[in-house]
Parts: C-alpha cells; structure tokens; sequence
C-alpha cells in the first residue's frame, strides 16, 4: 500500500467509525461512499442498492456536483459492469472500463472514467449493494489500472463493514415502522375511548335538548349548554390526538419548541395542570430529539390518562454535551416491578427502547401514592 500501515489503519478506523454514528439507511449509504472515495483516493465513487425490477431501489454518488446528477438523469439499470457484479458477487478491478466488453456506455453528461474497482456488499448469501470507484488520483503505468490489490483488499474489508451497518440501518427503519403503526393503532384505541364516547354524548343530549324544546324550553337551553360543552371537549381531545400524530416538524421548530406547543395543547385538553421549563438545550441530533419527544409524549399520555394526577410537569436540562428529560406527576404512582410483573408495562418498554437506541439511558422513580418521575438522558453528539 502506497501509505504506511498505521495511518491506513488510522484511516480505515476513521471510515468505519464513520459509518457505525448513523441510523437513516440513505445517511450510511452516503457516509460508505464518502468513506470508501476517501480511502483509495478516488475521483468518483458510487453505491447501488438494487430493487427487485432490475434496477436500482437507491444509487448514491460522491465526486459528482448535484448539477451534475440532475443532467444524467434517471437511476442507472442493472446492466453492464454493474449487473455482473450483482449476479456473480465478484469484485472487478479494470485498468479501462470503456474497453470492457460488458460496457454499454453511459449518459451524456456522465463523467468520463477510466480505471475501475467494484465490488459487491454481501449480507450472507446476499448481495445488498454493489459499491465502485473511479479514476484513482496517481500515475497510472502504460495501459496498467491506477487501483492495486492492496486497494482491493482494503475496500473489501470497508465493504463488509459497510454490509453490516446497512443491515442495522435497515433494520432500526423498520423498527421504527412499526413503532409508528403501534402509535397510530394505540391513538384509534384513544380517539374511540375518548372521543368517540363523546360524540356518542353528545348525539343522545342533542336528542334529548329537541324533544324538549317545545314542552320545556329551560330544561332545552341547559341540554344544548351540555352539547357546547361536550363539543369542545371532543374537540380538544381531537387536537390532542393529531398533535401527537403530527408534531411539528422537529427540523423546522427544534425540540423545545416543538415540545413546548405539544404541553400547551395537553394543558388546555386535560384537567390536569400540564407545565413546560427549559434550560441551555441546544440543537440535538435529528434521531435524539424524535427519541426525546417520543418519549415525553408517552410519559404525559400516562400521567394524564393513568395516573389521576393534577400537577404533570416537564423539564429538559442541558446534561454535559447531551440533555436530559424528565416528566413528573403528582399522581397514584406505581410499583414498577409489579407492573412489570403483571404484564402492564405502561410503555415503560417502548420508552426504555427509544432511549437506547439513540445511545440515551431511561430511569423510572414511582411508588405508589408517591407519583412517578421518568427521566431520559441522551449524550451529545
């Protein structure tokens, strides 16, 4: 290798460090692009994820200017180079890709390339990815490729690597997925409990207020104040529930304040006192701050719905380079390992999965007559 061993190594630790720091499968196609370009000094470097329709589900490139990539055009086919490398899962090192008798050319405005190293990304059995450089930045011997064995060996541990952060990056989107579907069922479960039961009340007092109307009108005009007020209450019930659905953007507003509209709704809706304090947050990372908010979220439903308390508050600390969370209640409280043993988790279990999965920690205080504290740390980032 054309570097000494220790600051290759340095190097190869930097691009898999790189990778391990993000979640968002498109973040660690990017990062495994970057990385790999970085580390063989390449001009051009690309990864293709391929769909089930010969072609490309996701293609992300690094060397190549965004003006540049909106000219090429659409996603690029499995065809060529590319194709063989998914079908037969063998790295290819060319000393010209354009003389190859498996090119089939490329757009236009596609940058010219000449010498060549790809590979696929293999979980198990299977090939999840196809990753390739081009035109390696050094002298290049007569007709000879600019990318040697040692690159060949490097970007095949860089793909192995890069096989498993993917795989985990799948696989936290899905667990993400699901988590939405479980919040999106336990909010109908709310909206009939709660609101529908209202609208139920309210239809049946409606009905009472018109066949009163004529014989008593005092008795009529107090049924239809019944109404307005049913009314408004299915209504606040109902912000409350899209608001939870649909938090405002946490790219556009941040966590404070996206926190902060959150408890103002809940504290018009519900008859407890629901109260929002802050100190030195800064911006957070995108996955810490939705971890966050989740979970305050399913800390205030139970306070609010479980625990009959009167006073809910949150607060969010700065907490070293990171923050911290904590909602406490003035309710009934619990004992968290009877619930646990029970089998009523309250939640506990969603919370404490949000919180480590963004590198946070989740602690519970409750007892019973005593309320009940839920605090979550997350480090910076």
């Amino acid at each position: 290798m054309s570097e000494g061993p220790q600051s290759g190594l340095a190097a190869v630790s930097a691009a898999l460090l790189a990778m391990s720091r993000h979640l968002e499968v498109r973040d660690v196609l990017k990062t495994i692009v970057a990385s790999a370009r970085e580390l063989l000094d390449a001009e051009y470097a690309a990864l293709g994820v391929p769909d089930d329709h010969g072609g490309f589900a996701q293609f992300v490139v690094d060397g190549v200017s965004e003006a540049q990539w909106k000219a090429i055009g659409p996603l690029p086919r499995q065809h060529g180079i590319l194709a063989a490398m998914l079908r037969d899962a063998r790295t290819e090192r060319l000393a010209d890709v354009r003389k190859d008798p498996r090119f089939e050319g490329w757009p236009s405005a596609h940058p010219d390339m000449s010498d060549f190293l790809g590979l696929p990304i293999k979980d198990g059995d299977e090939t999840i990815g196809a990753l390739f450089l081009a035109n390696k930045r050094c002298s290049k011997p007569e007709g000879g490729c600019g990318f040697t064995e040692d690159d060949e060996q490097l970007l095949g541990i860089l793909a192995q690597h890069a096989a498993i952060a993917l795989t985990n990056a799948r696989l936290y989107e899905r667990s993400r997925e699901l988590t939405i579907a479980e919040e999106r069922s336990r909010l109908a479960h709310e909206l009939h409990d709660a609101v529908s039961q209202k609208l139920f009340s309210l239809r049946l007092t409606a009905q009472a207020a018109a066949t009163l109307v004529d014989r008593d009108p005092a008795r009529a005009k107090g049924e239809l104040q019944h109404v307005v007020a049913l009314a408004a209450e299915a209504a606040d019930e109902l912000r409350a529930a899209v608001v939870e659905l649909r938090p405002a953007a946490l790219d556009e507003d941040g966590l404070v304040a996206t926190l902060r509209t959150h408890v103002q709704v809940l504290d018009r809706a519900h008859g407890a006192h629901v109260t929002f304090g802050t100190r030195g947050v800064r911006a957070l990372p995108a996955a810490q701050e939705e971890a966050l908010l989740r979970v305050a979220q399913e800390a205030l439903h139970n306070a609010l719905r479980h625990s009959g308390a009167g006073e809910v508050g949150v607060t969010l600390e700065k907490y070293g380079t990171g923050a911290v969370l904590r909602v406490t209640d003035d309710g009934t409280g619990f004992e968290p390992h009877a619930i646990r043993r029970a089998g009523r988790h309250l939640g506990l279990v969603s919370m404490r999965d949000r919180a480590s999965g963004v590198g946070g920690r989740l602690t519970v205080e409750s007892a019973p007559g005593k309320g009940t504290t839920i605090e979550m740390e997350v480090p910076g980032g």
